[in-house]
């Protein structure tokens, strides 16, 4: 591992490229090494031990390939497997969180709401965040069924689309919440949508560009900082199907992708 060597990001399947593409426009020289666990999507409603166990796995694999850092790219993941990739591995680890403190400084109604994962509503550390900020603001969470599946799918503004992102957003509005934090980083592909349905006056609050500081941070301070001026290259890898999943990863991307699959011994479900 060096300055030269690849950035890598993980997420349970598509929507972690969110933040890839966030860490692109902060990181042009960088080469970035991405894996969607698709064949175990979504996270949010498995057991924080699943998730853990798959979290060391793709790590395993980033790092085997060199990595130099690793940014986990899912709220559940972090969640339930932050503080063990931390223990095992010696590389830079980057977590993401909802943003409820921003969130807090946006409102004007003191009211804010979370959309997430039921994995990531039920953890330990979203629950610290509860206890740290919920005497300040009313907070209300918004478990999303079927909304991480809409992004995997590609169907970000389909009929079915909108009316599940309705039925989770507009009750939010009826009790006041005047500012939305995504919770997962695939709802930033239905951040248009939200805002469509919500209205212009409502926030909506994504930490993806903060995660992207967080990460050079961490980077300069290990001196791992890429000295070449080349552009950076993307890879990608995921645990399911890649015929499945490249449709949707290049419609998200925004290019034409080649998408490989992990090796096997990295895509056991224990």
């Amino acid at each position: 591992m060096n300055a030269s060597s690849p950035i890598g990001i993980f997420d349970s399947g598509v929507g972690g490229l969110s933040i890839l593409r966030e860490i692109r426009r902060a990181f042009a020289s960088e080469d970035l090494l991405y894996v969607a666990d698709s064949a175990f999507v979504p996270y949010g409603d498995k057991s924080p031990q699943f998730v853990e166990a798959r979290s060391v796995a793709i790590t395993e694999f980033l790092v085997d390939r060199n990595a130099k850092a690793i940014v986990v790219a899912c709220n559940t993941a972090t969640g339930a497997a932050i503080t063990t990739l931390r223990s095992r591995f010696s590389v830079p680890i980057v977590g993401i969180e909802p943003a409820v403190k921003p969130a807090v400084g946006k409102t004007a109604s003191r009211v804010v709401a979370v959309l997430a994962t039921s994995g990531t509503l039920s953890s330990d550390k979203f629950a610290k965040l509860l206890a740290r900020f919920g005497g300040v603001v009313d907070i209300l969470i918004q478990p999303c069924a079927g909304l991480v599946e809409q992004v995997e799918a590609g169907e970000l503004h389909g009929e079915k689309a909108r009316d599940l992102t309705a039925k989770y957003v507009l009750p939010l509005l009826e009790r006041g919440a005047d500012t939305i934090i995504l919770g997962c980083t695939h709802y930033s592909f239905l951040a248009p949508l939200i805002r469509e349905i919500a209205g212009p006056q409502i926030s909506i609050v994504d930490p993806n560009a903060a995660i992207a500081h967080e990460l050079r941070r961490r980077l300069e301070s290990n001196d791992l900082l890429s000295p070449d001026p080349r552009s950076g290259t993307e890879q990608f890898w995921t645990s399911g199907a890649p015929n499945d999943v490249k449709p949707v990863v290049s419609q998200l991307w925004n290019a034409d992708v080649q998408v490989r699959r992990l090796p096997k011994r990295y895509c056991r479900s224990t």
